[in-house]
């Protein structure tokens, strides 16, 4: 039998090797690995990998190892290819996508990579079974998963079997959803099919100017209904972080998004059965000079804003917090940090925007960063200053009732070590599902500064006091001696202390001492919940 060099190189024999008269040699077999290695590592198009470095973009396999530490990626099913019945192209290994895991600060990671040189990073049947083993493994030792997306969709050549591919992978995601931490990076675009899987993931990081998410692109916009609109301003990362919602963190370069998501696994467990990485406890439980200045923090007039993110500094260990959706609803910050070296998620109201306020993306923003925390075991700490859900007919009309339920629903279900802190306005539904005390938070504090009723003074004395208002000589000295009186009856934090609705009120200069031994004392919390599948929260 006789053989030539291409069909030698594909069954295994090293290039030159005459089949038929011996067989390979050791030496020629290791040098057939490595070649085949070398071609498996170098990007499928060189001209497309040049293109992606003029436009500053890192390769698939740059952007791994630029996210886990030096030598400790281990790739996986780096020879997997399948020729595909019509193509006639090249066929290089690993299929468009590099699978494997690695160590990011020294903790296990896996990670899938999409290789946008080889037809653009499309998803094939290959493509499929390498991203399902990665994400089976991850699942199996119970560590995060790192998705980096640069794909231009489902492999058109393929048919159905690319389309079985996504859907074997979403089927995998969402069972690893609550069990192990999802992350994706959006490093180009994602479109059509695509991308739903990242929207299955815990959260979404994109690069502002390079990443561009949608369902349907401009050509097909433009198509069926006539209006033109670019990529970026359709689903560039700035929309997604700051509109839609659907980007967590939006970039300035592809190498500021690495940073993030390392940041992020820094506070996060491998799974939901081990604790999150904990760093050496604070020692001090006295006030600090920086405790104290949280007693002239609050102005002396309730409808004056201050930085709500001041009093977050002062309470976590070296001021970090880490930003979850920083620029979208910015009425309501969440975010990582550690308290005491543990790890809690942040939830707080913004009185520089909006006042404060509960609008539709604030409360989904925040539920689906409580339920987070809850699925991985993360103590949530809540600083309240609101003035209640955001009026009008907008909010109304799309779905503030349902919508605005889901972050009641969330701190209710939520069985963590919940701590929450009023600092000054708890008006209204707002009181109420701001992690209140009815609505099951472990321990609730209370500034000297708090208001806490149905609705602030101003409100308050209008609806009850309108008619000897509209009779009054001077309505303004009236309305004035009405308002504190209502403040001092029915708005005092003592009052919400008498009746058990705040455990104690402290002053804000014990703010940090106080929920550093709130934490150690609800560390061995356990909730034993009725038989049940879930819940129904309403989405």
């Amino acid at each position: 039998m006789t053989a030539d060099v291409g069909a030698g190189r594909a069954n295994g024999r090293p290039a030159g090797a005459d089949a038929g008269l011996r067989a390979p040699t050791t030496a020629e077999k290791v040098a057939e690995l490595r070649r085949r290695r070398a071609e498996a590592e170098h990007p499928a198009s060189p001209r497309a990998a040049r293109r992606l470095a003029a436009r500053g973009r890192m390769t698939a396999r740059e952007r791994i190892l630029a996210l886990l530490d030096p030598g400790s990626f281990v790739e996986t099913d780096r020879l997997a290819r399948r020729d595909v019945e019509g193509y006639a192209g090249p066929q290089p290994p690993g299929d468009g996508v590099i699978t494997g895991f690695g160590t990011v600060d020294g903790r296990q990671v896996c990670v899938y990579a999409h290789d946008a040189t080889h037809r653009g990073g499309s998803a094939g049947a290959v493509f499929g079974a390498k991203v399902c083993k990665i994400l089976d493994h991850a699942l199996r030792v119970g560590c995060p998963v790192v998705g980096i997306n640069d794909s231009s969709g489902a492999r058109v050549e393929e048919g159905v079997l690319a389309l079985a591919a996504y859907g074997e992978v979403a089927r995998r995601m969402v069972t690893a959803s609550g069990v192990i931490p999802q992350i994706s990076l959006i490093m180009g675009v994602c479109a059509g099919g695509a991308v739903y899987t990242p929207a299955f993931t815990d959260f979404v990081v994109m690069v502002e100017n390079t990443s561009h998410m949608f369902v349907t692109g401009p050509d097909v916009i433009r198509a069926v209904t006539g209006e033109r609109v670019g990529m970026e301003a359709l689903g560039g990362a700035t929309v997604h972080a700051t509109r839609s919602g659907n980007a967590h963190y939006a970039a300035a370069s592809e190498a500021e998004a690495i940073d993030y998501v390392r940041d992020l696994l820094s506070y996060l467990p491998a799974n939901n059965l081990d604790p999150a990485p904990v760093w050496p406890p604070a020692s001090l439980l006295e006030p600090t000079d920086a405790d104290r200045e949280l007693d002239t923090l609050v102005p002396d007039r309730a409808s004056t804003p201050f930085d709500m993110h001041e009093v977050v500094r002062r309470i976590v260990d070296d001021g970090d917090l880490l930003p979850v959706h920083p620029d979208f609803a910015p009425n309501i910050i969440c975010g990582f940090a550690r308290v005491d070296g543990v790890t809690v998620g942040v939830v707080a109201n913004q009185p520089l925007h909006l006042a404060g306020a509960i609008d539709i993306d604030a409360a989904e923003k925040a539920a689906r960063f409580v339920r987070f925390c809850d699925s991985f075991n993360l103590p949530v700490l809540t600083l309240v200053d609101v003035p209640g859900y955001l009026p009008g007919t907008a909010q109304e009309h799309q779905g503030i009732i349902r919508r605005g339920a889901k972050l009641a629903f969330a701190y209710i279900e939520a069985t963590v070590p919940k701590i929450t802190i009023v600092v000054r306005r708890a008006f209204g539904g707002g009181y109420a599902v701001m992690g209140s005390r009815e609505l099951g938070a472990d321990l609730c504090f209370a500034w000297p500064t708090a208001q806490i009723g149905v609705m602030g003074a101003a409100g308050g004395v209008a609806l009850l006091h309108h008619r000897s208002l509209a009779q009054a000589d001077d309505p303004a000295l009236l309305r004035q001696v009405l308002v504190h009186e209502y403040e001092d009856q029915l708005l005092t934090p003592y009052r919400a202390a008498e009746h058990g609705c705040v455990d104690d009120l402290i002053l804000p200069s014990e703010t940090r001492p106080t929920v550093v031994r709130a934490l150690r004392a609800l560390v061995d919390k356990r909730v034993i919940g009725p038989a049940k599948k879930h819940g129904n929260i309403p989405l």
